[in-house]
């Protein structure tokens, strides 16, 4: 029986495959999560994956029903029914890999020259005497010019105040770290230089520990943001805060503290100290922005919402009470606006936003989306509160992205099969299962355009006096069992969220005269973007119907932008370069949103032209 080395892309996991097996069985026992609703039947097509070297056995019928002509020349094909007839290199999508292997995703790195704005150099010096008084400080001065020809005009005030036992438990050996012209640390010569990148959502904080002299990631983590408890969105968090100053300080606590705690985590990984970390930088919305600055939030919310401030910033982390290195710095790149803030701006950097002669949509999933046009040089933002409905909130059995989650729904011959993560007994349903569960009830008629449910259909009840759709059976605790459904509150939710979306997506198109067709490329992005499936989200109506090989699924771009603007000073510029190129353009409460948010309401595959829903086949 042949073998033959297969290389699974992106995580980089390579392994003997005979050709008597599928990729989708060789995946498994290599341990890598391929998604397959429909248990390796060839008739979900959730199994997706791209030849990009060697050779496979011809497609089969179940291929050619769910692939087209186009995406079987490009090398598409579905894992189950495939199998290797030499040597091979497969890419797996983002949206194919189940939730155990997106781990890999995150720590993919965009290419970018390291250029920190902290370094380090190791010093020797002789200790005083009576015959050489110089001043401790002076004298780690004077080494570094000695030894590295750097001049350092300051040391950091909280520096100084440790400085002389410091030097003199260091045996006058040491790791001077240096920003700009400053000392801002004074460590062993054992001690990583190390930094934080931090994304911080309205609902997620995800961290990221950086070596500072090579750039690589090592290690990062995921946490909710405990300002949850005080409002699942900005605006409900932006009225606690104005109550009384006391409150803004509580919210502003609650993400120091979380923080304080990722960075002692993260550094556990590694086996580190959080003195160690050198500097920080933060990218959120301008909400979370300001209430973690402790700066004003209340025009946020008052037209014409502006920002307190959109330029950069810099703070001593102690002034926050992060507790790191002792004079270091926290970097908040600048932001756009009220409503687009760093982590878009941090987005657009980790993308190719340039590309002359294309149009981009760009859009960032999240309890508020933000979204850009690009067209050569030219931005034009804005962004909708799509609420947290497409990360599990206010959905009657929503959940986040956890063991046992609903993450793939398919409904075949009027009957669900479901994927849940770790393919466990399910016990909820997810972002990405909650789209999927939306289009295939609208696909197989158990709701329709408008989102109403269908007279009968299997599966079909009313609990409490309410219409709900059953997608599967948990088993409690106590042996009982609890059906898991979809309501028509549930569907409601859905559209609210999916119609602000995708109306800001068709008023950046007719503000700058293009059409869907216009489209080259929609960059997705954010937690909840990356892993949606993309039929799903057309079937919707959530995004456009455009070909497949126009979207482009890439994480969470505003995590890899801050990691870009931790380690690279000419990456400081270039967000400072995309924020003057930004045009904002607020369209909730004109009247061209309000018509377009109704007719975008419907589900189904559409253009809007001249305002008018057009369906699509």
């Amino acid at each position: 029986m042949s073998t033959h080395t297969i290389v699974f892309e992106p995580i980089g996991r390579k392994g003997e495959c005979s050709e008597e097996e599928s990729l989708l069985d060789c995946a498994r026992n290599l341990g890598i999560g391929i998604s397959s609703i429909c248990g390796g039947r060839g008739t979900c097509g959730t199994c997706r994956v791209q030849l990009t070297e060697g050779t496979l056995s011809k497609p089969t019928d179940p291929e050619i029903a769910k692939l087209s002509k186009k995406e079987l020349n490009d090398g598409w094909r579905l894992a189950c029914q495939a199998s290797p007839k030499s040597d091979c290199q497969i890419i797996i999508p983002p949206e194919g890999l189940s939730s155990s292997e997106r781990i890999y995703l995150d720590g993919m790195e965009t290419p970018v020259a390291l250029e920190p704005p902290v370094k380090s150099y190791n010093v020797k010096m002789t200790a005083p005497t009576l015959t050489d008084q110089e001043a401790d400080a002076e004298r780690v001065l004077s080494a570094l010019k000695a030894q590295h020809n750097v001049t350092c005009n300051r040391v950091e005030n909280a520096v100084l105040r440790s400085i002389s036992p410091n030097l003199r438990k260091l045996k006058w050996e040491c790791q001077v770290a240096v920003r700009g012209d400053e000392v801002v640390a004074i460590m062993s010569p054992d001690n990583p230089l190390l930094g934080m990148a931090v994304d911080l959502g309205t609902t997620t904080v995800a961290g990221y520990l950086v070596d500072m002299t090579t750039g690589k990631t090592l290690a990062s983590k995921g946490v909710m943001n405990p300002q949850i408890g005080y409002g699942e969105d900005v605006i409900s968090r932006i009225d606690f805060a104005v109550r009384k100053s006391t409150d803004a300080k509580k919210l502003q606590k609650l993400v120091v503290n979380r923080l304080n705690d990722l960075a002692k985590e993260l550094c556990s990984e590694v086996k580190a100290d959080t003195k160690s970390v050198v500097e920080v930088v933060i990218v959120g919305n301008t909400a979370m922005h300001h209430l973690l600055l402790n700066l004003p939030v209340r025009q946020l919310v008052l037209t014409p919402f502006t920002a307190a401030v959109s330029m950069a910033v810099d703070v001593k982390a102690y002034e926050l009470g992060m507790k790191i290195a002792t004079g270091a710095y926290i970097h908040f790149p600048p932001v756009v606006t009220g409503f687009v803030g760093a982590d878009h701006v941090a987005m657009l950097q980790a993308i190719d936003n340039r590309d002359d002669g294309k149009v981009i949509v760009a859009l960032d999933i999240g309890t508020n989306t933000e979204i850009s046009l690009i067209k050569g040089d030219k931005i034009t933002s804005t962004s909708c509160a799509s609420g947290p409905a497409f990360e599990g909130g206010h959905i009657k059995q929503g959940m986040r992205a956890a063991k046992g989650a609903i993450e793939r729904v398919r409904i075949e011959d009027k009957r669900v099969i479901y994927q849940t993560i770790g393919e466990a007994p399910p016990i909820g349903i997810c972002g990405s299962g909650v789209l999927d569960a939306l289009a295939e009830m609208y696909l197989a008629g158990v709701i329709d355009e408008s989102g109403r449910f269908a007279r009968e259909y299997p599966g079909i009840r009313r609990e409490d006096g309410k219409t709900e759709f059953v997608l599967a059976e948990r088993i409690d605790a106590d042996g009982e069992k609890t059906a898991i459904v979809m309501n028509q509150k549930d569907v409601r939710e859905l559209q609210l969220a999916k119609a602000a979306i995708r109306s800001g997506i068709q008023l950046l198109l007719e503000r700058n005269n293009f059409t869907d067709e216009d489209i080259d490329m929609v960059i997705v992005a954010g937690a909840f973007g990356t892993y949606i499936d993309l039929a799903s989200s057309m079937s919707v109506g959530l995004l456009p119907s455009l070909p497949v090989e126009r979207f482009k699924q890439v994480g969470n771009a505003a995590g890899i932008g801050a990691k870009m603007n931790l380690i690279s000073l000419s990456s400081r510029k270039e967000a400072r370069d995309i924020v003057s190129r930004a045009t904002y353009i607020e369209l909730a409460g004109t009247m061209e949103f309000k018509r377009a948010f109704v007719e975008t309401s419907f589900l189904g595959r559409y253009r809007l032209n001249e305002g008018k829903r057009e369906a699509i086949d």
